[in-house]
Parts: structure tokens; sequence; C-alpha cells
């Protein structure tokens, strides 16, 4: 059975830990995995197997093999999260995983593959402003909100050639 580490004053919870990754994070192996799933929002099965592929070193386990993650470890699944988010994929993800451990002297490398998926998250924004731009349009219509030259709210069926064509 594995034993279960104190409570020590000022330690945050595994979710405050992982939703405000901030500061030197407390390295004392502490946090479940189904703590850590719970506050993550991503499964045991997914936690494991970024532990076997390398995006989070090797997990500290408790007496009985449980494994115990520290505040680091969230810190990096809060970061992964926001790298999944903008899209990137494992593979880079990894590369970029790989350029930290080796430390400062990657700093460039991590700062080009940074920008350079900064720039797919601001294409994927304009494309998504302008997706948003025609369901607004599409929505104001069948609102009867959008109307013709002379005032009249144009008719839904009139514009079917229009939306068979868009869609």
């Amino acid at each position: 059975m594995a034993t279960p580490v104190p409570a020590r004053a000022g330690l945050r919870s595994c979710t405050e830990v992982f939703n405000g990754p901030a500061g030197e994070p407390d390295r004392t192996p502490r946090h479940t995995i189904s703590e850590v799933a719970a506050a993550s929002g991503l499964t045991a099965h997914t936690l494991r197997w970024y532990e076997r592929i390398g995006l989070l070193d090797p997990v500290d386990r408790a007496v009985g093999g449980q494994r115990r993650y520290c505040d680091g470890d969230l810190h990096r699944l809060a970061f992964l999260g926001r790298l999944r988010l903008t899209g990137m994929s494992v593979a880079d993800m990894l590369k970029y995983v790989d350029m930290a451990r080796r430390g400062e002297e990657t700093y460039a490398e991590r700062r080009e593959l940074l920008e350079t998926q900064r720039e797919e998250v601001r294409q994927r924004i304009v494309d998504l402003q302008a997706t948003l731009a025609v369901l607004d349009y599409k929505i104001d219509l069948y609102a009867g909100k959008i109307a013709d030259s002379t005032g009249t709210p144009l008719r839904c069926q009139y514009h079917r050639v229009e939306e068979e064509q868009s869609a």
C-alpha cells in the first residue's frame, strides 16, 4: 500500500497548480494519476502514454508502484495542453521537449518553433473570423435582419442556390 505524502503548509492542490503554473514548482512527488487526470482533463491512459513517448520525464513511484506526479510535471502538462490547443503535432511537441531538456543552448531553436506555431495560430484565427462572419450573416438572414435595397427583409428561399453553392 502506498504511503501518502504528508501535507505541507503552503502546497497548492493539483488543480491549482495545473490551472496556475507559475513560479518554481515544488518537486515533491505527491499527486496521483487520478488527481492529475481530473485536473488536466487527460485520461490516465494518455498520461502514461505521454510518459512512455517522452513528453513527460519518468514519473516517480510510491512504494506500491503507483505514479506520483510533482508540480513540475503539472507545469509541463499545462504547457503541453496549450501547445495542443494551438494544433501543434505531437512530433513537434516532442522536439520542443527534447530541446528544453538540452537547456539554454536551444533557446533560438525553441523560439523559432514557437514563432512558426504562432503564425499558424494567427492564420487559423483569421480563417475562424471569416467563418464567423459567414455564420453571423446566415443567422441574421434567417432572423429576418438582412434587407434588400428597399428595406424588405430577404427571404431565405431566395438564397437557396447561394446556400447550396457556399455549403
